[in-house]
């Protein structure tokens, strides 16, 4: 698959074969590249905690608050992306320029995680409602929580979704 092949391929997995588990080869491709995701100033200022069997049961419960993520439950694998500390030059760039370089750089390796996932024939979906304090106590952080990615098989009735996009005139300017 090449990489608009997969963008096209990967959506918002919202059901899950929870019969079925994630091979230790996929799950370690999944984070290979998630550790060569670009951050800025190569300071990756976020730690990634890989939940399954019970730890994703319980994670799971932690996104599914007000009835939101139902789905999540039938993840075999959760990847909680808790937020680390700036390195020192990315530190100071983020105060000069008022930029939040890490949830840029979260998001980045979201992207990456996701892709990858779908490129091993997985599917995912990217989960920003979550009970934080709940969170950090199943995993043992001291760091806030930012995301939870969901990432399984999914069942054969999740067919591909057709994307709803902006088109490339109303999403770009160029200028010369």
């Amino acid at each position: 698959m090449n990489f608009t092949e997969i963008a096209k391929a990967r959506q918002s997995c919202r059901k899950y074969d929870r019969e079925r588990a994630v091979e230790e080869e996929k799950l370690d491709a999944i984070l290979e590249s998630a550790r060569l995701a670009p951050s800025a100033c190569n300071g990756q200022p976020y730690h990634l905690t890989v939940c399954r069997g019970e730890s994703a049961s319980e994670v799971a419960k932690a996104v599914m608050g007000m009835g939101m993520n139902k789905f999540a439950a039938d993840a075999t694998v959760l990847i909680v992306i808790s937020e680390e500390n700036y390195v020192a030059s990315a530190a100071l760039g983020a105060k000069v320029k008022g930029n939040d370089y890490r949830s840029m750089d979260i998001g980045i390796v979201a992207a990456y995680i996701t892709a990858e996932a779908t490129a091993q024939g997985l599917g995912s979906c990217i989960l920003g409602w979550l009970d934080d304090e709940k969170i950090r106590k199943i995993c043992g952080l001291d760091k806030p929580v930012r995301l939870v990615i969901t990432i399984g098989y999914p069942a054969d009735d999740d067919t591909l979704r057709t994307k709803k996009r902006k088109s490339v005139e109303e999403l770009v300017t160029e200028k010369k």
